[in-house]
């Protein structure tokens, strides 16, 4: 779930929709990096892609040995996925993500650049970690703060850092196994190579 210059307050399925529909290809079609780094370090199993958008994590996740379920609140990005995952074995599931609990449990659930202001990004987050099985691995991965581009969003209340979330999860029945700013390469505004910072916090569920 990706942010855009004139992000209204409510991220409904309108929006996203009207988002995808603008060209016929919003995003790269490639995996998260950080996503194929720390996904490759586990052991495949199953797992949900928050915000699936147009597939590219959950191909890779797919294509990488996880049995892999696809979710979003766009029915136009789940098409295009759905048209472009060839003979990969995903499950797609059109949901809205700020109301939605999921009612299975994986071994990953991953969710990258879920932008919301903390009061919403927070429920959200700990609705997610109830879909982990115990042992299993929540990864979330956010524009940080300290993004030089990113903090001159209009929205940059919806930009968040790692203590917020791993405060979330500051319990016995979790172990946080990294909490980091990390630097990817990117475009800024101009769309030259910039280097661009996010949050990562992947954490274990301990029972």
């Amino acid at each position: 779930m990706h942010t855009h210059d004139e992000t209204p307050t409510e991220f409904d399925q309108p929006f996203w929709d009207n988002l995808y529909t603008e060209m016929p290809q919003r995003w790269s079609g490639k995996a998260n990096p950080v996503l194929a780094t720390e996904a490759s370090k586990l052991t495949p199993g199953t797992a949900l892609d928050i915000g699936s958008g147009e597939g590219g994590d959950a191909f890779w996740l797919a294509d990488n040995g996880w049995n892999t379920t696809g979710v979003d609140i766009s029915e136009v990005a789940l098409e295009r996925a759905r048209a472009n995952q060839g003979d990969r074995d995903i499950e797609w599931l059109h949901r809205d993500l700020l109301t939605w609990a999921p009612e299975t449990q994986y071994d990953l659930v991953t969710a990258h650049f879920f932008q919301l202001p903390m009061q919403q990004v927070g429920p959200a987050f700990l609705r997610f970690g109830h879909a982990v099985n115990p042992g299993g691995h929540l990864l979330i991965v956010g524009h940080s703060p300290s993004d030089d581009h990113a903090k001159h969003h209009p929205r940059a209340d919806i930009l968040f850092d790692v203590g917020p979330i791993t405060a979330l999860f500051d319990d016995e029945n979790w172990t946080t196994v990294l909490a980091e700013t990390r630097a990817r390469a990117g475009a800024g505004p101009d769309g030259t190579p910039a280097e661009r910072k996010d949050t990562v916090v992947l954490l274990r569920r301990n029972t």
